[in-house]
């Protein structure tokens, strides 16, 4: 079989990756530009790993350009490795900000839910806070 034999039908399948993702990550360079049979795509393993590989990042909520960043440390030795684990760092401070802000929201939801439950407000609780003055930081979500 040919190094470079694999539709994107398979390609999709094999990695989970919907074709127009696939298509958009070759537009913008994340994925090399497939060999042709014809006018259809013609991919190898390496492609299979490569988009598997960006797949996993994406799923870890790596940005594309996060993503580009680690497609081109993949290739280098152990400076490659800090440099990844710097970048791993920051994006795990995100996540860790992002589950603290939804922490917040959801104690702000369940206070209005409870409030909504209770019944003794003349007008609806949600709508009410909704409709509170925002000031930074909101007073909803706290600091």
């Amino acid at each position: 079989m040919p190094e470079r034999a694999i539709p994107i039908g398979e390609l999709s399948r094999r990695t989970g990756c919907n074709i127009e993702t696939i298509r958009y990550y070759e537009r913008i360079g994340l994925m090399p530009e497939p060999a042709r049979r014809g006018r259809y795509r013609s991919y190898g393993a390496e492609d299979v790993a490569r988009l598997g590989f960006m797949r996993r990042a994406r799923e870890l909520g790596f940005t594309l350009d996060e993503v580009r960043a680690l497609l081109g440390l993949a290739s280098g030795g152990p400076a490659s490795c800090a440099e990844a684990r710097d970048l791993a760092s920051g994006h795990l401070q995100d996540v860790r900000t992002r589950i603290a802000d939804l922490r917040r929201m959801e104690r702000a939801l369940a206070e209005t839910v409870r409030a909504c439950d209770a019944g003794n407000d003349a007008c609806c609780p949600l709508i009410a806070t909704l409709f509170k003055p925002m000031t930074v930081p909101s007073p909803l979500l706290g600091p």
